[in-house]
């Protein structure tokens, strides 16, 4: 019956055109599989390089036969590839299959073609290769790699182009979200490949509607994950790089000056959620060493004459807010859950909040280290896992699976003006409680009470620790060295030492705050200079 409950409120949030691609794609590859129908993986197409300035180059995940991904490696023979391992689960599989090596520094021109040719060779037993979202990836890199070193090869465009009507038949409606707006990205760049006015069109129309959907008023990217908007943006960047240099198409202008200014707004959202250290804060699903980093992205963004300002910027509907004092910087998220019909990315992390203090980190987000489904991957994204409140151990949102939430959290944003945020949350509505949240900001302090009002006033609030820290606990005082954290009405504070993720596959010792009280307790944080 829970699982039931699971499921019904969940689905009642999707659209209808993602129920009814849901449908049709299961009919559909049912009736191929009955038939026996498999796609052509070579159509005869000739493909044409284009003109690129230099863009951000893929960190290094190839050396010497050997594949580096997420924190794991495996080498194979080059002419022995197995492109569907899955012995590091389905995203590494993925990262195999998007070839982002071709892209890396000083890519060897020669062993990328072998690479390539083998793929080919071993398409037709490749399952994972020739799913929507790894030719979406693919077809940019190869397209990338093909322009960059003059690539012209009839093989190679055959099967690119045969990947790219596997990819127009399958595009990611039933889905949505960044997968779909990565399928219109990748579609564009095969549009200019093959100048092909077939693949324009769906990549425009999806681009177009896309953007206007997935990029918020203060340019944040509705799946609220700041790694997942540097990811967007990166290709973004890259799709205007590709009109900038290559004119194919009538119009194509118009859908020019639509990405700039969403390009725009989503550099001034980045500059403002980026600590001055460089970092993201790792809120919902982001893990360092994954996308192009704030200050990689502003540089590129300038190659490409973007002329950058946050003067009149603010975060606003992404549901996160900045403080600066003296020397701290404080990130915090009030925000729903999002985007409504597909939270995939989203944690139950309710007025979650970061803090680094001297330029350094203090309280973080633990980040994730999996999508593979499992304990771990729910305790990631659990309530437990943030800096937050959780009741009888429950989660403010009921996350679920490996990408599914079904109850949600809502906030009611009470009072906000100048350095004063009070919210609340009705994620404990089946305890009959509800937690509510205040901010008080001041040069050298941070005031955060919480409350707990209903049924239900016993809970626990937790503070994870960066890994660096040694924290020595005198009393209600907890001195990290930086800052003093006081707590008021705490009924008991205790310091855990455990495991956090600090990126995919990998982890660290660090400590957790976890303090109990009932009804309502205070934490005062004093920044050192």
């Amino acid at each position: 019956m829970y699982k039931f409950s699971l499921i019904l409120n969940t689905i009642i949030h999707l659209k209808p055109i993602q129920i009814r691609y849901q449908l049709w794609y299961r009919i559909h590859r049912y009736w191929r599989n009955a038939i026996r129908f498999n796609y052509p993986l070579s159509i005869t197409k000739e493909g044409h390089p284009l003109k690129l300035i230099p863009w951000i180059e893929k960190p290094v995940s190839f050396n010497e036969n050997t594949f580096s991904f997420l924190n794991k490696s495996k080498t194979f023979r080059i002419k022995e590839i197995n492109w569907d391992f899955s012995e590091y689960g389905k995203l590494w599989t993925y990262n195999l299959n998007y070839f982002g090596f071709l892209l890396q520094p000083e890519i060897d021109i020669k062993t990328g073609k072998l690479i390539i040719t083998n793929f080919i060779q071993n398409a037709k037993q490749n399952s994972i290769g020739i799913e929507p979202y790894p030719i979406a990836l693919r077809g940019i890199n190869w397209i990338k790699f093909f322009s960059q070193y003059s690539i012209l090869n009839t093989q190679y465009s055959n099967s690119l182009y045969a990947q790219y009507q596997i990819l127009l038949n399958n595009l990611k409606y039933h889905l949505l979200g960044n997968h779909l707006l990565e399928d219109g990205f990748s579609l564009l760049f095969g549009a200019f490949y093959f100048e092909d006015q077939k693949l324009y069109k769906k990549a425009k129309e999806i681009i177009e509607s896309e953007l206007e959907e997935q990029i918020l008023e203060d340019g944040g990217h509705f799946e609220l994950s700041p790694m997942y908007h540097q990811i967007i943006l990166d290709r973004l960047l890259d799709c205007i790089n590709l009109f900038l240099n290559n004119h194919r198409f009538k119009g194509q202008d118009n859908l020019l000056e639509l990405m700039k200014n969403k390009a725009m707004l989503m550099l001034a959202w980045l500059e403002l959620m980026t600590f001055s250290n460089g970092e993201i804060p790792l809120f919902n699903d982001s893990a360092p060493g994954i996308a192009p980093t704030t200050e990689q992205l502003l540089k590129y963004a300038k190659t490409l004459n973007f002329k950058l300002s946050t003067r009149n910027s603010r975060l606003s509907t992404s549901g996160y807010r900045r403080f600066n004092g003296n020397n701290y910087e404080c990130i915090l998220d009030i925000g729903q859950i999002g985007p409504n019909y597909q939270p995939g990315h989203a944690h139950a992390d309710t007025f979650n909040f970061i803090l680094n203090v001297n330029n350094k980190p203090l309280i973080i987000d633990t980040g994730i280290s999996t999508y593979n489904p499992g304990e771990r991957r729910t305790k990631e994204r659990g309530t437990t896992a943030h800096n937050t409140v959780t009741i009888l151990d429950k989660n403010s949102s009921e996350v679920w699976s490996s990408f599914r939430v079904a109850r949600r959290a809502k906030v009611k944003i009470i009072k906000e003006e100048n350095k004063t945020i009070i919210a609340q949350h009705d994620g404990y509505q089946k305890l009959r409680t509800t937690h509510q949240r205040t901010w008080i900001f001041s040069e050298n302090k941070i005031q955060i009470s919480d409350t707990l009002t209903g049924k239900t006033t016993k809970g626990k609030a937790y503070l994870w620790l960066t890994p660096e820290l040694k924290p020595i606990q005198k009393g209600h005082t907890i001195e990290v060295g930086m800052a003093n954290l006081t707590f008021e009405n705490a009924d008991s504070i205790r310091l855990i030492t455990t495991q956090i993720p600090i990126g995919y596959n990998h982890f660290s010792n660090s400590i957790k705050i976890e303090i109990e009280f009932n009804v309502h307790s205070k934490l005062i944080v004093t920044a050192k200079s």
